[in-house]
């Protein structure tokens, strides 16, 4: 196993997951985000919050690199990741996990892939393991680990398509896991879940939380935040409405503003929930 480590790799290591600097990407010819500036560090679970269209996928695939801000004339790009404004994505996506719905859906499709091949497959940023590509015997070791790790030790020889929502949350989790990542972005993961297995979801969080992985959540569910994240970026209209400390960003005044309708936030414990008035 090559243990060199290059130059981005050692400035990876202490710098923030995220820097935007007035940062503006536009989608189908619209713009997503605004002027958007933010700063997310690693180490610290961040949610970010907001309604349909308001610009949180895009700032995922901000990080990483499936999409660009738009360019400014004589001036410095306007995102750095892990502290590099320019990477090598093969190299940086292996410092970063992604689970996302779009994850699932494309590996629902690869009906004949066992759990185990689906979470070595991370190992290569791709849903299939390229045929010229050597599967080392670490990789397989890892992939069985990842799949531990997230209670999903016994689903290894199942096929994808005989897997369940959950069961498939877990195995794209381990995939994400399985080369330990700075980072783990998460967007809207319990889409398509159950009750039951949204509780076990975000139960898996908490311990991911506990073992040192940053998490970085996306989401539109006050519900999904818990208390591992001491931080709340509310988005509204490609811009930060507000952020902070959950108590502080989740109000009902915040909320209404931002998803445009009277809404009635209420607290118990460190848990949110949102009403309609």
């Amino acid at each position: 196993m090559d243990t060199h480590i290059s130059p981005a790799t050692a400035t990876a290591a202490a710098a923030p997951l995220i820097e935007l600097d007035r940062a503006t990407v536009v989608r189908g010819g619209m713009r997503v985000l605004r002027d958007l500036s933010l700063r997310i560090e690693l180490g610290r679970h961040v949610a970010i919050l907001g309604p349909n269209g308001c610009g949180k996928s895009t700032f995922i695939k901000l990080i990483s690199r499936e999409l660009y801000p738009l360019a400014r004339e004589g001036d410095t790009p306007p995102v750095k990741v892990l502290g590099l404004r320019r990477w090598n994505v093969a190299e940086l996506r292996t410092r970063l996990g992604l689970v996302s719905g779009e994850l699932g859906r494309d590996l629902q499709d690869m009906h004949a892939l066992r759990a185990e091949d689906a979470v070595v497959s991370g190992w290569f940023s791709s849903f299939v393991i390229p045929p010229h590509r050597q599967i080392e015997p670490y990789m397989r070791e890892r992939a069985k680990q990842a799949l531990a790790r997230v209670g999903a030790a016994a689903l290894g020889d199942r096929l994808v398509a005989e897997l369940s929502t959950g069961e498939m949350r877990r195995v794209l989790i381990a995939r994400a896991l399985v080369h330990e990542p700075q980072a783990l972005l998460l967007d809207e993961p319990t889409a398509g879940l159950d009750l039951v297995a949204q509780r076990q979801f975000l139960g898996l969080l908490r311990d991911l939380a506990t073992r040192g992985v940053t998490l970085v959540l996306v989401t539109h569910h006050l519900e999904e935040i818990g208390p591992e994240f001491r931080r709340v970026v509310l988005l509204h209209g490609g811009g930060v409405l507000a952020d902070g400390a959950p108590e502080d960003v989740l109000t009902s005044e915040n909320l209404s503003k931002a998803y445009g309708g009277e809404l009635k936030v209420q607290r118990d414990g460190d848990r949110f929930r949102a009403t309609l008035r």
